[in-house]
């Protein structure tokens, strides 16, 4: 998971920018934590605001050239590590009064068309899809795992109507030849017989692909529950997702924690419930049209954020159990670690 989607011309555009900064106003001074620093469109918003400090924070080792830049800017004022965001937890900071907290699920277009990353199949490279800090590449998945796997994940994490055709045809043809991104975009192509204009045929899969292999089920849970433990009351909260399974995250940690479902283990009262959140908007902020006309990706994008109403570290949330099933599917990869690679 990266930060921000930049058009076909290469320019870079922070999505739902202005909306982003409205919500966390930055004009009041505070210390920011950009969590998919990306091409740092975020953060030096935020950063142009003198009373601000950022913390940004980034698992693609591209991402370092672009921070140093910034650094050497705002010098105290700003800190970047190179780490996943579910490892948000291992900062320091106990000394920092969180008042904003960023997350982009999008990613750049500069990642995109990077033949070595194997993100797109618009651009010819090899099937890697790794984003630092991974075990194995996309090429290694579809070459190795069982039909019964590729369908799930294709199914859960790309929505792939045509999962076990497309799964059945992959394990098939790679018993000839190993199976490289050209060959993967043919065999989708060829399986899937009702065409959609609007998208390529290989999106869905491209997508569970890259789900999967950087674990970001996993990433996002993680990311929002350490998130919600270092925020301080009354900070902010705000996440942009571009696709269904993202949003219906998202949708559901900032809900059930918003409702008495949060149970605080520092209540001296066992039966007390609490609202950890106080939820803002029930429907998520989209583009404008303006935007969408200058940045057609972003018209995919859907920002939530909320507040937090408690100065709570610990806090018990159920979303580990509901979205147990997709966790299971990540952890493919770490039986098929040991099995294959």
């Amino acid at each position: 998971m990266k930060a921000t989607i930049i058009s076909g011309n290469a320019k870079h555009y922070p999505v739902l920018l202005n909306e982003i900064i409205s919500i966390i106003t930055p004009q009041y001074g505070g210390t920011f934590i950009d969590c998919t620093f990306g091409q740092g469109g975020y953060s030096k918003k935020i950063l142009d605001y003198p009373d601000t400090k950022v913390i940004a924070i980034d698992r693609d080792i591209e991402s370092i050239k672009k921070a140093e830049n910034i650094r050497e800017k705002f010098e105290n004022r700003f800190l970047f590590k190179n780490i996943k965001f579910s490892q948000l937890t291992n900062l320091k900071l106990k000394k920092e009064d969180i008042k904003g907290i960023i997350f982009d699920l999008g990613y750049s277009y500069t990642q995109i068309k990077d033949p070595k990353k194997g993100l797109s199949f618009d651009f010819s490279g090899e099937l890697n899809m790794k984003l630092g800090i991974n075990e194995f590449s996309a090429k290694e998945v579809i070459n190795k795992l069982e039909e019964k796997e590729l369908l799930k994940i294709f199914k859960y994490f790309g929505e792939e109507k045509e999962s076990k055709k497309i799964a059945r045809n992959i394990v098939e043809d790679r018993k000839s030849k190993e199976i490289t991104t050209e060959e993967l975009v043919r065999i989708i192509e060829s399986t899937k017989k009702k065409k959609n204009h609007k998208t390529h045929s290989a999106t869905k899969v491209f997508q569970a692909l890259r789900i999967f292999v950087n674990k970001e089920i996993s990433e996002l849970i993680y990311g929002l529950i350490n998130a919600a433990k270092v925020l301080k009351k009354d900070g902010i909260i705000a996440v942009v997702t571009f696709h269904s399974l993202e949003d219906k995250i998202v949708k559901y940690f900032f809900k059930s924690l918003s409702e008495n479902k949060s149970v605080s283990r520092y209540l001296p009262k066992e039966d007390e419930k609490i609202n950890l959140f106080k939820l803002i908007n029930k429907k998520p902020i989209i583009p404008s049209q303006k935007e969408i006309n200058e940045n057609p990706p972003s018209r995919s994008a859907k920002l939530r954020y909320v507040v937090k109403k408690e100065d709570f570290f610990n806090f018990e949330t159920d979303i580990l159990d509901k979205f147990n099933y997709l966790l299971e599917i990540e952890n493919y990869s770490e039986k098929l670690w040991k099995k294959y690679f």
